[in-house]
């Protein structure tokens, strides 16, 4: 007998949702204020702010700071419920996904899953690299810098302590830029205090980006600026430098030439995570499903795609939308009222993406900003990218910490949280 989620039967239309992200909690944050049963599935029973997994990694943050607990978000919402799950496949013709925990049977799916880091099919890279995806992954990067840092303490040997020191970031975008800045300021102004010891001026960070300028898809001055700014923080900016392998010790560039490092940060591409069950035509580059202009997947009658999974084709995204935040988030409220309009028989005019700007920040009062009608960089870039972030948190807790963190660090230039916090080997057989 095949085994069912136990989840309560219910008159009212199903709505499940895939993915706890960006955009798959604002579906079910719109969806619980109608006459739906939604039942949102995750990999984690929490939502994680990608965007500051950077600080976490640098010790800036701590992990509950930026992730906010599902079932605390919908505690007065007793149409929602949640579960712990990993979706396996879907089965469209019968309406219903298969999961760990059994199927589930729904009237409307959501698919908002998200992307994971893109390897480029090199088993070596995945597995050698350190990538930047989830609040786990942040705290393996932060465990990784702090030991060996404390490494490098009793190498005598300067090849082998530059192996343990220097630090080679992978990809110019928004997350290689600011944590290439961030490891800057921590040779600038934590090394000289936590680790005397050690010679700051020989720790080399290298941030390689395979085209000719950094931040593609902002503005030139911001690409300018951004790299102007790493610069005089000291990064070993090398633009048209593609890494091709990593051994553990030596990276390899395309042009022939070697890189002396233990430690790769791997932030160049993300592709698209995907699901067994649908239709190999509707996969396109990066991985992500083809939908129409009201988020369907081509071919299905009742699967939506939101987020960074979904591509969706206009006459002025011809090639998908950028795969950020603002994009799953206007596309989940777009959705929620569209499966609304459903049940009521009513049309949806087509989604249009209003782009409201993209921003990255390279340090203590460095950041660059491309809003509508406006580009800026410098000090008060730097305080609108802390506004916005700040408010994009979910919980008021959440807020109050990071904005304490925050003035703490500028006035202080330190934090206690450079703890080196591993699983014991009883802890890695009882997760598995």
């Amino acid at each position: 007998m095949t085994m069912t989620i136990n989840i309560p039967d219910s008159e009212k239309k199903r709505v499940v949702i895939v993915g706890a992200g960006f955009g798959g909690l604002k579906v079910a944050k719109q969806l619980s204020k109608e006459d739906f049963q939604v039942v949102l599935l995750d990999k984690n029973n929490y939502h994680q702010f990608q965007p500051l997994f950077y600080q976490v990694a640098m010790a800036g943050l701590e992990p509950s700071s930026i992730s906010f607990p599902l079932r605390k978000a919908f505690q007065k919402n007793k149409n929602v419920f949640i579960r712990v799950t990993e979706v396996l496949e879907v089965y469209a013709n019968e309406n219903y996904i298969g999961t760990d925990l059994g199927n589930l049977y729904y009237d409307y799916l959501v698919l908002a899953m998200g992307a994971d880091t893109n390897f480029f099919g090199n088993e070596k890279l995945a597995e050698k690299t350190y990538p930047l995806k989830s609040v786990s992954e942040a705290i393996a990067l932060r465990n990784a810098v702090f030991d060996d840092y404390e490494k490098a303490l009793t190498e005598p040997d300067y090849d082998d302590r530059q192996g343990y020191i220097d630090i080679v970031v992978v990809g110019g975008g928004a997350t290689g830029v600011e944590i290439a800045g961030a490891l800057a300021e921590m040779k600038k102004f934590i090394v000289p205090k936590d680790y005397g010891e050690l010679n700051a001026k020989e720790i080399d960070i290298y941030l390689m980006q395979g085209s000719d300028c950094l931040l593609k898809g902002m503005s030139d001055k911001a690409s300018a600026k951004a790299e102007e700014f790493l610069l005089k923080l000291g990064v070993i900016v090398k633009l048209n430098s593609r890494v091709i392998d990593f051994d553990g010790e030596q990276v390899y560039l395309k042009d022939g030439s070697k890189i002396p490092t233990r430690k790769v940060i791997w932030a160049a591409g993300i592709k698209a995570n995907t699901i067994k069950g649908l239709e190999d035509e509707i996969y396109t580059y990066g991985s992500r499903v083809q939908v129409d202009r009201n988020s369907k997947i081509v071919g299905a009658r009742n699967i939506f795609a939101i987020g960074d999974m979904a591509l969706m084709k206009t006459e002025k995204y011809e090639h998908g939308h950028p795969q950020v935040a603002q994009v799953a988030i206007q596309q989940a409220k777009f959705l929620s009222k569209h499966i609304y309009n459903l049940e009521r028989n009513k049309t949806s005019k087509d989604f249009e993406y209003k782009d409201l700007g993209s921003m990255a920040t390279i340090g203590r009062n460095k950041a660059v900003c491309d809003l509508p009608g406006i580009k800026f960089s410098g000090w008060f870039a730097w305080v609108v990218w802390l506004v916005v972030h700040l408010f994009s948190l979910i919980g008021t807790k959440n807020k109050v910490f990071v904005f304490i963190n925050w003035i703490w660090n500028y006035f202080t230039y330190d934090q206690s949280l450079r703890l080196i916090i591993k699983p014991t080997e009883r802890e890695q057989r009882s997760q598995k």
